[in-house]
C-alpha cells in the first residue's frame, strides 16, 4: 500500500477487542468492509501475543479477499508474520525506524498524534500517515484530554501526510468534523456498537463523499 493509496482513503475502522469479542472480529470486519471502510486496524490491548497473532492471520485473510489493507496496532512482529499492510504506533511506542526494521521496509506506518507539534514530529520521523486527536472525549482513550476541532486545518497545512481525525467521532457529529476541515476519519465505537455496522458505515461514507472536495 502506497502513500497515494492512503490519500484516497476516507474511512478507517478499528476492530478494538475492548468492544468486540475475538471470535466475532472477522464477522465485524466483513460488515465494516461491506459498508465501505477503506482501512481496518486490529487493536488488541492487553491480550496475549499468541491471541493477537492468530486473530491477525484470520483478519488478514478476510481483508485480503476484500482488497482492504489491514493495520496492526503496536506489534510490528505480528504485522510481519500475518502479511499485514502496516503498523500503527502511539507516542510512547517504538520509533518509525524501529518498526520498519521489524516489519519490513514496505509496510505502511501510522503514528498517533495529539497536538500540532506531535503531528510535525511524526512527519519528520517518516510516518506514512497520522491519527490526529482525540477530537472529542472518548472511552477508547479515557486518559487523553480532547483537543477539539480547532487544530485540524492547521495540521493539514503543516503536514504533507494523510491525516485521519479520531476520537469520539460518530455519525451525529461527523458533519461538524468535516466542516472543521477533516477529510479522513477514524470511527471506533460508533461503528462497533451500531445495530447494523454495514449500514452505519454506508451512511458515514455518503456524508464523506458528499464533502469530498473539502
Amino acid at each position: 500500500m502506497s502513500r497515494a493509496d492512503l490519500s484516497a482513503c476516507r474511512l478507517y475502522g478499528i476492530i478494538d477487542l475492548g468492544y468486540v469479542r475475538a471470535d466475532e472480529a472477522p464477522r465485524v470486519a466483513s460488515a465494516m468492509m461491506d459498508g465501505g471502510v477503506d482501512i481496518i486496524q486490529l487493536r488488541a490491548k492487553q491480550r496475549r501475543l499468541g491471541v493477537i497473532t492468530s486473530l491477525a492471520g484470520e483478519l488478514q485473510r478476510v481483508a485480503a479477499d476484500a482488497n482492504v489493507p489491514l493495520i496492526i496496532n503496536d506489534h510490528p512482529e505480528v504485522a510481519c508474520d500475518a502479511g499485514a499492510a502496516g503498523v500503527h504506533v502511539g507516542q510512547d511506542d517504538l520509533s518509525i525506524a524501529e518498526v520498519r526494521a521489524i516489519a519490513g521496509a514496505d509496510v505502511v506506518i501510522g503514528r498517533s498524534t495529539h497536538s500540532l507539534a506531535q503531528a510535525r514530529a511524526a512527519a519528520g520521523e517518516g510516518a506514512d500517515y497520522i491519527g490526529f486527536g482525540p477530537l472529542f472525549a472518548t472511552p477508547t482513550k479515557p486518559d487523553y484530554l480532547p483537543i477539539g476541532l480547532q487544530g485540524i486545518q492547521a495540521a493539514s497545512a503543516a503536514v504533507a501526510l494523510p491525516i485521519f481525525c479520531i476520537g469520539g467521532i460518530k455519525l451525529e457529529n461527523l458533519a461538524e468534523v468535516i466542516a472543521a476541515g477533516a477529510r479522513r476519519v477514524v470511527i471506533v465505537s460508533g461503528l462497533l456498537q451500531a445495530p447494523d455496522i454495514a449500514q452505519y458505515a454506508r451512511a458515514v461514507r455518503q456524508l464523506l463523499n458528499q464533502n469530498s472536495e473539502i
